[in-house]
């Protein structure tokens, strides 16, 4: 498993640390030192199943300075995915990247149901 994060959110921090108690394996990836590319983000979003939308950063100050509030809804999804391919501080973290699912942002009951359905199969 890939856990992307920014070392310095606290959020991120929380679910490393979960992650660490839980013992589960994982290779740490800094979202801003190698962010995703292109391709990445397109099999993650088919992958999470989520609307691409669900990859952004919303709280972050680059999305607020670009004004991509206003600015999603028009976009197309290869425009979107490209976007976030530019800089890794647009997307939303942590997030859990599996051979079979991507977790974006960190809720720790959806983390846990997720990662204990996956020792299960």
């Amino acid at each position: 498993m890939i856990f992307l994060c920014y070392p310095k959110c606290t959020t991120c921090q929380r679910a490393q640390r979960w992650l660490e108690d839980n013992l589960i394996a994982y290779t740490l990836r800094d979202i801003k030192g190698e962010h995703p590319t292109y391709d990445e983000l397109a099999a993650w979003h088919r992958r999470s199943g989520l609307p691409l939308k669900k990859f952004f950063n919303t709280s972050g100050l680059l999305y607020k300075s670009m004004g991509l509030k206003e600015k999603l809804p028009t976009m197309r999804e290869e425009e979107m995915l490209q976007l976030l391919a530019t800089d890794g501080m647009l997307v939303k973290r942590p997030m859990l990247v599996g051979d079979d699912f991507v977790l974006v942002g960190f809720k720790e009951s959806a983390w846990a149901e997720q990662l204990s359905a996956d020792v299960k199969n």
